[in-house]
């Protein structure tokens, strides 16, 4: 199966542009967005979510592991001049962290690709501000059919009560889901979850 790095040139399908705006409409219902914010982006790729709100924050940071997607990313800063954007290549619960925490942490579709859950979210609470909240879109618990790959090391969705008790014993609060999005694919309907919380 292609690699991130290898899919970033033709990431940008009509589909996932659609969805990243969706998702992004429902992350500014939930959570206000200001001019003096600063937001990261977890697992941004080639952006498609964080841009969807860049010029309604402060600072936007898009964090990947895959340098490809951070070069399409990249491009797209530039060519929109977007002053207030930069990329940072890191993988989350594998990284260390930035030394900068955040008002807002946003992702689409990336705590499912992390192995190891429990250390993804603590590593989430080290980098929101006290005060911040953390606002992520993923899958709900599926049986296995959504990615193609048999042998993909991921997540099968998450089941919404048992993430949010590890989403609370991090230290987070106010912790709530909403139904953000769906995913139609091959005669099938994945939907997909928003959680919001936030760092007392």
């Amino acid at each position: 199966m292609p690699t991130f790095d290898e899919r970033a040139p033709e990431w940008d399908s009509p589909e996932r542009i659609e969805r990243a705006e969706a998702v992004a409409a429902v992350i500014r219902e939930a959570v206000p967005l200001t001019r003096d914010l600063s937001v990261l982006e977890i697992g941004a790729g080639t952006g498609l979510l964080g841009l969807a709100l860049a010029q309604e924050v402060g600072t936007l940071v898009l964090a990947d592991p895959s340098v490809g997607m951070l070069a399409v990313a990249d491009e797209k800063v530039r060519a929109a001049g977007l002053e207030n954007v930069r990329t940072l290549r890191f993988a989350l619960a594998a990284d260390p962290r930035p030394a900068e925490r955040f008002d807002l942490v946003v992702s689409l579709m990336a705590l499912h690709h992390v192995p190891d859950t429990a250390a993804a979210i603590d590593d989430l609470f080290a980098m929101v501000e006290p005060g911040g909240r953390l606002a992520l879109v993923d899958l709900d618990a599926e049986d296995g059919t959504f990615h193609s790959d048999p042998d993909a090391d991921v997540h099968h969705g998450f089941d919404r009560g048992e993430l949010g008790r590890r989403i609370e014993a991090a230290g987070f609060r106010d912790v709530t889901f909403t139904t953000a999005d769906e995913i139609a694919s091959d005669g099938r309907v994945y939907p997909l979850f928003l959680v919001v919380a936030r760092r007392p």
